[in-house]
């Protein structure tokens, strides 16, 4: 067998050589030599770049609607609704010139073609021209930066909501934790000198307001239509504390308390029956089945946006957002640091 496949081998081999030899004999018997390039070499080249142009653009526009459902659903945050329609903006021009330039481009390539009957222009500057592509870029990009730091001084503002909800969230590789105030409404401190195995995120033992917080891992919830500052630690490395569906994101850096606040707008049920939710999901489970695995449901997921070591990967908590009802009657049963039952 082996034998065989060598022979094979050696028989392409030789039938390649000999292909390569027919064309070099069939160039000797052209009137031109061979790296000469003819008028219907450019006139072949130039219709291939306009067909080219229209495959391209069709194969542009068939991606996005085969992947349109593999984004992510629509925002289920109050401030995510601006970065969604400030995201569709940037899309909507990004498009519009990539057609434009693109069309020009090929329709160029084809449009002046080498022809042995004319001759280039040596056509090296044009200040009107350089005046155009210079203005309108800066008028695209002054649009897309004046908004995009309206919205960043909008959402980045200092949370003033006296019903809202304070939660820490503490990263080190590879997990979240999340802890919540108490009664008091505040979070007790922190002392990194007093991380122990029972004492995970290092509260500080002899802080009494910290008595009453709510330390919870693996998954934690929050109330829809209410306000939610999130304070942000890390053990070791940087972290970034990535919510998706709720286009918020903020680094966790050891040393520093970091801040984000939003409001949540859809519960995790009502996400669940979101028709895009819905039609992605599909998808989702579809591909499972191909591998032989479980269907799951949707869920919001707290993930790690900062490659921070080895595990990085399986770096993700899960998130409930809940009917105020759900949340009171699920906070009321977690234990406090001291282990009482919390009853806020």
């Amino acid at each position: 067998m082996n034998l065989l496949v060598l022979l094979a081998i050696v028989l392409l081999i030789i039938a390649g050589h000999q292909l390569l030899r027919i064309i070099e004999l069939s160039r000797s018997l052209k009137k031109t030599k061979e790296w000469q390039i003819t008028d219907t070499d450019n006139n072949m080249m130039g219709k291939a770049l306009l067909l080219f142009m229209f495959l391209f653009f069709a194969f542009f526009f068939w991606q996005v609607n085969r992947w349109m459902d593999r984004s992510l659903p629509p925002s289920a945050s109050e401030h995510g609704v601006l970065i969604d329609q400030l995201w569709d903006a940037n899309m909507y021009l990004i498009t519009v010139v990539f057609l434009i330039t693109n069309a020009f481009l090929f329709w160029f390539g084809y449009k002046y073609r080498g022809n042995s009957a004319k001759k280039a222009v040596y056509y090296p500057h044009n200040n009107k021209l350089e005046l155009l592509w210079t203005v309108v870029p800066a008028i695209a990009l002054a649009f897309i930066i004046i908004f995009g730091l309206k919205y960043w001084n909008e959402i980045m503002k200092d949370a003033e909501d006296p019903n809202r909800i304070t939660i820490e969230l503490y990263a080190k590789q590879f997990d979240w934790t999340a802890r919540y105030t108490g009664k008091d409404g505040k979070l007790g401190e922190t002392d990194f000198r007093q991380i122990t195995g029972s004492n995970a995120v290092g509260m500080d033992t002899a802080d009494v307001a910290g008595n009453d917080d709510i330390i919870v891992k693996n998954e934690f919830h929050i109330p829809v239509g209410r306000e939610i500052e999130l304070c942000m630690r890390s053990r070791d490395v940087i972290h970034s504390a990535y919510l998706p569906h709720f286009r918020a994101q903020m680094n966790c850096v050891p040393g520093m308390i970091t801040y984000f606040k939003f409001k949540p707008t859809k519960t995790t049920a009502e996400m669940r029956k979101d028709p895009y939710t819905v039609k992605m999901m599909e998808g989702i489970n579809k591909q499972r089945a191909l591998e032989n695995k479980e269907p799951v449901e949707f869920d919001y997921l707290l993930l790690c946006n900062k490659i921070c070591g080895a595990s990085h990967f399986n770096m993700q908590m899960n998130l409930v957002v809940d009917t105020e009802e759900d949340y009171q009657a699920w906070i009321k049963k977690q234990k406090t640091v001291k282990g009482v039952v919390a009853s806020k």
